[in-house]
């Protein structure tokens, strides 16, 4: 009996730990940026996006190396190369424009220009508690019943 109930008390904190962690992958909202390499421009050279979405600098197989630096500083691709996936979120705070270069080709034109919106503002409701005593999740009061099993099979052994 022991036994099952550690092996349910851990499953439930795995899959608690599970939905904790965050999980990092292009979204469908992201913006790309690739390159014109007959022209030697970014395409498109002006974005724009709202903060919390992403841009991403993608090109592969250029004849030459590029990159995408900011001026202010926010984002930088890394050293010029010919394949690049360069994937930046615009953070909350970060509304404003946001010119940005080719290092290498910058004396040519090859610059681009990054529109980041605020956020849309999101109206939160007051929700009325009509009883005084707090709330626990039902993931939360999984994760404390499964515990109290498995200290108490613990300290029988």
């Amino acid at each position: 009996m022991g036994l099952n109930m550690r092996g349910l008390s851990a499953m439930v904190l795995v899959a608690f730990l599970c939905t904790q962690m965050p999980v990092v992958q292009a979204s469908q909202s992201d913006v790309i940026v690739t390159v014109d390499s007959s022209s030697l421009r970014f395409s498109p050279s002006e974005v724009t996006v709202q903060e919390g979405q992403a841009v991403r600098f993608v090109w592969s197989g250029q004849a030459l190396n590029h990159n995408a630096v900011a001026d202010d500083g926010l984002f930088d691709s890394g050293e010029p190369q010919r394949d690049v996936d360069y994937r930046f979120v615009f953070e909350q705070g970060t509304a404003g424009e946001h010119t940005f270069v080719c290092e290498p080709h910058e004396s040519v034109g090859m610059v681009g220009l990054v529109i980041v919106e605020p956020a849309p503002a999101i109206e939160i409701e007051e929700v009325e508690d009509s009883q005084d005593t707090p709330s626990v999740s039902f993931l939360a009061s999984l994760i404390l019943v499964s515990l109290a099993a498995f200290f108490r099979n613990f300290s029988e052994e």
